[in-house]
């Protein structure tokens, strides 16, 4: 065993994810009175953690134990490669120093557990959404469980998508749940997670604290879940999401993701591996490695608050709801982005992956203040963007700093870029936009505020296109301005008021069918 205490460790175990909220090794926090339960050591079990013997059933008796008795299985210093563990209810997974949870590739017939039959929705969401067996490390109607550290979990051996994802004897999560309460996954990081590192679905009291990923593809998607509380974590994520929001179909009905903060994290789109070995390389892939909600929208969003976060090398933040879902009541803080593409994106579309006869969806009530976005690319400025027949409601965006590369004109940008109404959301979807500050269609109810949209190469596009816009707000807003170029495009605009903002004189006007200032 590494020298950690093993009080500290067995007190992860019989208290489940109470038990992952007291101090783990290295903290400096007392130490319990007494134990919470027993201690499980892999190796006791057979496992043999050389990297090359396959410890799945080794491993699988130690759960199988703690479960018995609720407690804690124990990993010491080394490389266990495995196909799928079967996670238990009132059982702790906590990887030493210099522990490894290795996912291997299938060999010799030998793989990762088969993904499930097809339920009802699974024709709404990818193959990856729908399955949970086929992981590195899976549960299902659990509680109280734990994934703690300062051990790796390395997804090496698993499938990133494509067709082989669904091949029989392929894994494509790191860690999957579905239908848990209280859960946590603290102090551990995490490489090459597949096609999703952390998915959990339909899972209550869940928290991730102080986690690393460096992965290909999503990092964090919370799916259906209540009550998440992600904090302290660092997602790199070069070809995907890093933390992302859904609601999907996967559990055959709808279901909302609800009551969820994310706080004190760092999110990025280096290349694969350059994150948890310093180097920050940038070649070679575009920038992804956002927090997002969506695509997958069946259900709702609701009450969620994001903080205190670092964006860099990546997208910003998307707020999409296309699948007929409520995406309301959330509220964006403290954010400091540089080197992002299209720092704000909200989309209420119609793609309606889903079963039929659902109405399109809402987005309203939402809130960003105290962001600054520098160096961010010059053909995707922030965008606000309903469909005809369904407006984005009350948006407020006070206290930002929104700083673009610029160095674009017009030429061969429309000025009302197709709908798209049924199309993927991304940033990208309507090509350069013809604005490079914000972009606002089909919007009731929009408030700036102390918000400050600046180029570092003259731009010759307004810094503000709307249309059909009603009720909009802009107070204390200053632009950068281009000799010929207005500070503002406004089309098919009613209830349009500017104060208080340079280079722009107050301005109040009821009806605006097309107007330039």
């Amino acid at each position: 065993m590494d020298r950690v205490s093993r009080r500290r460790i067995v007190t992860l175990g019989a208290a489940g994810a109470a038990g992952m909220a007291l101090p783990l090794a290295g903290t400096a926090a007392a130490e319990p009175a007494k134990p919470a339960g027993k201690l499980f050591d892999v190796t006791e079990f057979g496992a043999r953690g050389d990297g090359v013997t396959i410890d799945t059933a080794a491993i699988n008796r130690a759960v199988d134990a703690a479960a018995a008795h609720g407690g804690t299985v124990f990993f010491p210093a080394g490389t266990y490669a495995s196909y799928s563990v079967h996670l238990k209810s009132n059982v702790a997974l906590y990887l030493g120093h210099n522990a490894t949870l290795l996912a291997a590739a299938p060999a010799g017939g030998k793989g990762y557990d088969p993904a499930e039959q097809p339920g009802a929705g699974n024709n709404y969401q990818d193959f990856g959404h729908s399955h949970w067996h086929n992981s590195l490390i899976w549960g299902e109607n659990l509680v109280n469980v734990t994934i703690g550290g300062p051990g790796t979990i390395d997804g090496k051996g698993l499938v990133s998508g494509g067709s082989q994802e669904s091949q029989p004897l392929q894994g494509n999560k790191a860690i999957a749940l579905k239908l848990c309460r209280n859960v946590v996954i603290r102090d551990v990081t995490m490489v090459n997670g597949g096609h999703f590192c952390v998915l959990p679905t339909g899972v209550d009291n869940f928290r991730i604290d102080n986690v690393v990923i460096d992965t290909n593809r999503d990092g964090i998607d919370i799916d259906c879940c209540r009550g998440v509380r992600i904090s302290n974590t660092t997602v790199n994520s070069p070809a995907d999401d890093a933390i992302v929001l859904k609601s999907s179909y996967a559990l055959g009905y709808v279901r909302d993701t609800e009551n969820v903060t994310i706080d004190n994290c760092f999110v990025s789109g280096y290349d694969l591996g350059t994150l948890v070995d310093g180097t920050y390389k940038t070649a070679n892939f575009g920038r992804t490695g956002r927090i997002k909600c969506g695509t997958e929208s069946n259900g709702g969003f609701k009450n969620i608050a994001i903080s205190n976060v670092v964006f860099e090398h990546c997208r910003g933040l998307a707020f999409e709801t296309v699948d007929g879902g409520a995406l309301e009541d959330i509220t964006v803080s403290n954010i400091t982005m540089r080197d992002v593409q299209m720092p704000i994106f909200f989309r209420l579309g119609s793609r309606m992956r889903g079963p039929a006869g659902i109405p399109v969806g809402t987005l309203r009530r939402v809130s960003i203040a105290n962001l600054i976005a520098h160096n961010s690319d010059p053909r995707y400025p922030s965008a606000i963007a309903g469909i005809p027949g369904h407006r984005i409601e009350d948006v407020r965006i006070s206290n930002v700093r929104h700083h673009m590369v610029g160095g674009l004109t017009m030429d061969g940008i429309p000025a009302n870029p197709p709908e798209a109404e049924n199309a993927y959301p991304e940033p990208t979807m309507f090509g350069p936009l013809p604005a490079y500050g914000f972009f606002i269609r089909h919007v009731d109810g929009v408030t700036l505020d102390n918000v400050e949209v600046r180029y570092e190469q003259q731009d010759l596009r307004p810094a503000f296109a709307l249309r059909d816009v009603v009720d909009a707000d802009f107070h204390h807003v200053k632009a950068d301005k281009a000799t010929g170029a207005p500070t503002f495009v406004l089309d098919d605009v009613t209830d349009f008021r500017v104060t208080t903002s340079r280079p722009v004189a107050d301005t109040q006007l009821d009806q605006a069918g097309h107007s330039e200032l």
